[in-house]
């Protein structure tokens, strides 16, 4: 059986586990890098999420994921016919959608993280291996020794080592096989004290997966799929959680839990694509066609990511493979029933039915059937840790009105989002509420009783409350970046993590590299901390729909 070995492992090729191989990469060391699938990026890419982002990601986010976000504007102004007026844009939005400042195609943000990468690819400095899940560990007292990871197409097993392992896989993987003291699911009130929080612990109280897709509006042309094997099911369940069936326009208002009505397109089409309506087909756009010039033949496209398709009747965590795999089929299922119905009989606002002109996107996706490659997953494993952040150190209002987050000695980065929790597979409807702009503290990257692994994806220490804020696209790259960057300063200096954090010189020195070498900002500003919106309108993700991600 083949053996590697470098500096730093990674287990896990999402967002956390690119930013962490930057990282440690920057500071001079080897790293070995693996990943499910063919692309890096993970809910960025294969899962297919544009990046949710803070109101103030353009100043207050490090040099790595400005960077990350600059190459994805130049990446459209190199290879796609825009205007004029679109390329001169500092801050383009390819797609105009306004659930981010920056909603763009899966398969770029792709590109550009494999072009992040290329300078170490190339002189040997970091190995990555595609399509390798780990399958075992040796874990030799509190320290793992090495992972065995599978190729998933011809079964070749691999052994791995590195001084430091770094888990970024989007379950956290590694804490099941190394037996890693964890947590999944829902703990109770009266073990966090947290104000939302349930009375009755449940494992099996996990958020929602999403199977999301990319539509294409294609005028005066027919793309419409076969009916799915579960259409009927998914049209005829009715769910409490839910009024009435999820192949329909109505949702549920994630705040208030109200019902609504809102449509694809707010009128026709065409006035849709030509408006800035705030609709469906606005929300979540990925590519404009008023930023292209007439060169451009093909249709707009916006990436379903709705309350529609969130997929809650089996759990992920916590259940046999076979289960699991249940659930990923369902899911599935369930998007194309969705795309299905509003191809063929979702109400339009001119009396008629269906949009025919809509075709699944595969191209965009890297996939032939337009859907994503991988689920959207909210919820990971969760690492017991030294420190957990809970609902008291963010919620705005456990801690009260302009008290602004808890701040930690122990800093390694910022982040801001609600605590949003999607629909669960325990019959838990939605839990959206405000929270203050807040740090990433150390503590939470660090498991307890093993010296050489450090979480590096939303397998941090955070409770299933607190997980609903700290699992996006900036806070799980600034999470990945501290380890990395943890990583190649425990090599650095001989010290555990544990050790970095305990003592006062090390950790001050260890942040010193975060801010002064890699650009990481650790706190935001006073004024941000202590205000952050939280008598105010949702957060950007949330402007004018109360959608949720």
């Amino acid at each position: 059986m083949p053996h590697h070995s470098a500096d730093v492992l990674i287990i896990g090729g999402g967002l956390g586990g690119v930013a962490a191989a930057r990282a440690a990469l920057t500071l001079g060391r080897t790293v070995i890098l693996t990943e499910a699938g063919d692309w890096l990026g993970g809910q960025l890419t294969s899962q297919a999420v544009p990046p949710d982002e803070n109101p103030w990601i353009e100043e207050y986010s490090s040099e790595g994921y400005r960077e990350l976000r600059t190459r994805i504007r130049d990446h459209y102004r190199r290879h796609y016919p825009l205007t004029p007026e679109a390329r001169a844009t500092e801050h383009l939005n390819p797609g105009g959608g306004f659930v981010s400042a920056l909603c763009h195609e899966p398969r770029v943000s792709a590109v550009v993280l494999e072009e992040m990468l290329a300078e170490w690819l190339t002189d040997g400095r970091l190995t990555l291996l595609r399509r390798h899940e780990p399958v075992s560990v040796i874990r030799t007292a509190d320290r793992l020794t090495s992972v065995t990871v599978r190729d998933v197409t011809t079964g070749e097993r691999r052994v791995l080592a590195g001084a430091l392992v770094l888990d970024a896989t989007e379950l956290g993987d590694l804490l099941e096989l190394a037996d890693v003291p964890h947590v999944i699911g829902a703990e109770s009130r009266a073990e966090t004290g947290e104000l939302h929080a349930p009375d009755v612990a449940d494992p099996l109280d996990q958020q929602a997966i999403t199977w999301c897709a990319a539509l294409e509006y294609r005028a005066g042309e027919s793309h419409v799929i076969p009916e799915p094997p579960g259409y009927a099911h998914w049209r005829d369940t009715a769910d409490p959680r839910w009024p009435g069936s999820q192949l329909s326009w109505s949702d549920v208002h994630p705040i208030t839990l109200e019902e609504r009505y809102r449509p694809i397109f707010a009128g026709s089409p065409e006035e849709a694509i030509d408006g800035q309506q705030r609709d469906l087909w606005h929300y979540r756009r990925i590519l404009a066609r008023r930023h292209l010039d007439e060169s451009y033949t093909g249709g707009e496209i916006t990436l379903v990511n709705w309350p529609h398709i969130d997929y809650w009747e089996l759990p992920l965590l916590g259940v046999p493979a076979e289960t699991r795999r249940q659930a990923e089929l369902a899911s599935r299922d369930l998007t194309l029933s969705f795309v299905h119905w509003v191809q063929t009989a979702a109400p339009r606002p001119d009396g008629g039915r269906g949009y025919p002109e809509l075709r699944l996107a595969g191209d965009v996706m890297g996939t032939p059937d337009g859907l994503a490659r991988e689920a959207y997953i909210r919820e990971s494993r969760r690492i017991k840790a030294l420190f957990t952040v809970t609902e008291a150190h963010i919620g705005c209002e456990m801690r009260g009105a302009h008290a602004g987050s808890a701040t930690f000695d122990d800093t390694v980065g910022i982040g801001h989002y609600r605590i949003d929790l999607h629909p669960s597979t325990s019959g838990r409807t939605y839990v959206d509420i405000a929270s203050f702009p807040f740090q990433i503290p150390l503590g939470a990257l660090i498991p307890v009783g093993t010296a050489n692994l450090l979480a590096a994806n939303k397998n941090i220490g955070t409770t299933h409350i607190t997980n609903g804020a700290y699992r996006l696209h900036p806070v799980e790259w600034s999470i990945g970046e501290a380890a990395g960057a943890l990583a190649a300063h425990c090599l650095s200096t001989g010290s555990t993590p544990a050790t970095v954090r305990a003592r006062q010189d090390e950790l001050r020195a260890y942040q010193a590299v975060l801010s002064d070498e890699l650009g990481v900002p650790l706190a935001w500003p006073d004024e941000i901390r202590r205000t952050g919106q939280p008598d105010a309108e949702p957060a950007p993700s949330h402007a004018g729909t109360g959608a949720s991600r």
